[in-house]
């Protein structure tokens, strides 16, 4: 999610131009997920390049087939809709998000510095795999922290079901050994072009892709993904559909501002609120909605 605010930042002009819908400006696609992609490492071709690398994600079938599903996860600290001003997130568990420009962490630091979580790139479309995922991800486990792997999403390049399972193989996979977190898609504005916001695809297509991948995910993990966006995104590319938000954990976009907004989609509860894209953290900044206790519900999944 590096990456592509890079990217954001310099069609935001354009995108503002286009439609009055796409507000890149605090809310936005903070940091589009793809944190590598469209200037990968030195050795990787253009966006849509395979790029060939060792193995990046955990060996291993998942060792629980059928897990419930945990969304919202709302206790006595979680917040509702609007939310509250950033200023009460003292008692919430911090975290971050890291891809590949974030290449060697030094997970204790991180950890001394407040770090529970933390989400890491692994893998984008079926065309690129995050070289430091590996790495990346065992070190944050042997830190303590918990740690789950996010995908990020071009759905002008093939189905959400082969995105899903290019993601799996590749650092998705999910674990039931009580510190991996649900995979996630990230799902936002399309960095590659600012004409083509939503990918070419209408909204009930959107939405028929965005349950191909989760439906893959659920398939081969036993587990629905978070997903990750912006309200705006959510809004204009999938018409602020609600199919997901009984079903999926919420992860909001939306930085520069001390609450997390109105949610999209039927969401009644944000899991997880990045709402900055640089801090006392390496990569952009995260909080999770409850106690430390229902963080680790969410990793065991029930």
């Amino acid at each position: 999610m590096a990456r592509h605010r890079t990217l954001a930042r310099r069609r935001a002009g354009v995108l503002a131009a286009a439609t009055a819908a796409l507000t890149f400006a605090g809310t936005a696609p903070a940091s589009a997920g793809a944190a590598d992609p469209a200037g990968p490492p030195a050795s990787a071709g253009a966006p849509g390049t395979a790029v060939p690398l060792e193995p990046a994600g955990p060996a291993g079938a998942p060792e629980a087939a059928a897990v419930p599903d945990v969304a919202a996860l709302p206790d006595a600290a979680a917040v509702p809709e609007t939310g509250w001003p950033l200023r009460r997130a003292a008692g919430l568990p911090r975290g971050h998000d890291v891809s590949s420009y974030q290449k060697r962490v030094d997970w204790a630091a991180a950890r001394a510095k407040g770090a529970r979580f933390v989400y890491i790139k692994a893998t984008e479309s079926t065309t690129y795999r995050n070289p430091s995922f590996s790495g990346q991800y065992s070190g944050a486990r042997k830190a303590g922290l918990y740690r789950g792997a996010y995908h990020f999403a071009l759905p002008d390049r093939s189905s959400g079901a082969e995105q899903a399972a290019y993601f799996v193989r590749h650092g998705g996979d999910w674990r039931a050994d009580g510190r991996t977190l649900p995979p996630a898609l990230d799902i936002e504005y399309n960095p590659y072009s600012a004409k083509h916001a939503c990918y070419g695809l209408g909204t009930a297509r959107m939405v028929r892709w965005i349950r191909s991948f989760s439906d893959e995910i659920k398939r081969e993990t036993g587990r629905r993904p978070v997903i990750y966006t912006t309200a705006q995104w959510w809004k204009q590319c999938t018409g602020n559909s609600r199919a997901f938000s009984s079903s999926h954990a919420l992860w909001i976009a939306r930085h520069g501002t001390a609450r997390p907004g109105a949610l999209p989609g039927g969401w009644r509860y944000w899991t997880f609120w990045q709402y900055a894209v640089e801090g006392r953290l390496p990569g952009d900044q995260n909080l999770f909605n409850g106690s430390l206790s229902r963080l680790r519900v969410l990793a065991r999944g029930r």
